[in-house]
């Protein structure tokens, strides 16, 4: 198991695999990639931590120069997701969640899943969407609010899934294939979940 992140790091961002550029020190252009959407770039000067910022349309990665191909790669990820979670937590109204529910539909479902309505609700805490595929419905519990992109987009296909095929058999996981971020989304989903059934330490004397 990969260790915990060191402390230290600034709200950043990594970058894994193809379509990263690097830049090490001593000044070195960075690796060319012309699809690239991210760069890392490696400094002797930085010790432990880690940060990224957007760039135009790029995203800057800052990690120091002793990391490990290995480590640069996870921590792509992980500084990545930190970004997205940062920049999605300007909540989406109702019609602009209702507008991202029809792009998915399109995307995933060639539009076959066709919604009356996409709301918000605060009333679910057991839960993070629910559908009536008779009323065409669907809620989005508001605890999903902040979290990355594509976990919200997750949830709105599972339920946008469910209007195809109400319950959870075969033929609905073969329609929650089509989005490539399932296996992801539900592993954020399950360590949100086991993190609120972790005991609460007492405060500190003084807190």
């Amino acid at each position: 198991m990969p260790a915990d992140p060191p402390p230290g790091i600034a709200g950043g961002t990594s970058v894994s695999g193809a379509g990263t550029r690097r830049r090490d020190d001593p000044d070195r252009p960075p690796r060319a990639s012309a699809t690239s959407a991210v760069e890392v770039r490696r400094s002797s000067r930085r010790s432990r931590t880690v940060s990224a910022y957007r760039e135009g349309n790029r995203t800057i990665v800052l990690i120091p120069a002793r990391m490990t191909e290995a480590e640069e790669q996870r921590w792509v990820g992980v500084m990545l997701d930190r970004l997205a979670a940062q920049e999605s937590r300007r909540v989406l109204g109702d019609g602009e969640l209702a507008e991202r529910a029809e792009r998915l539909s399109a995307q995933y479902f060639e539009g076959r899943a066709r919604p009356a309505s996409v709301r918000w609700v605060t009333n679910q805490n057991t839960r993070w969407g629910s559908c009536t595929p008779a009323e065409g419905s669907i809620r989005l519990s508001h605890r999903l609010q902040g979290m990355p992109e594509y976990v919200v987009d997750y949830v709105l296909v599972h339920e946008l899934a469910h209007l195809l095929v109400p319950g959870h058999g075969p033929r609905f996981w073969r329609l929650l294939e089509a989005y490539p971020r399932t296996e992801r989304a539900r592993g954020y989903l399950e360590g949100v979940v086991a993190a609120d059934r972790l005991p609460q330490l007492p405060a500190a004397r003084g807190e």
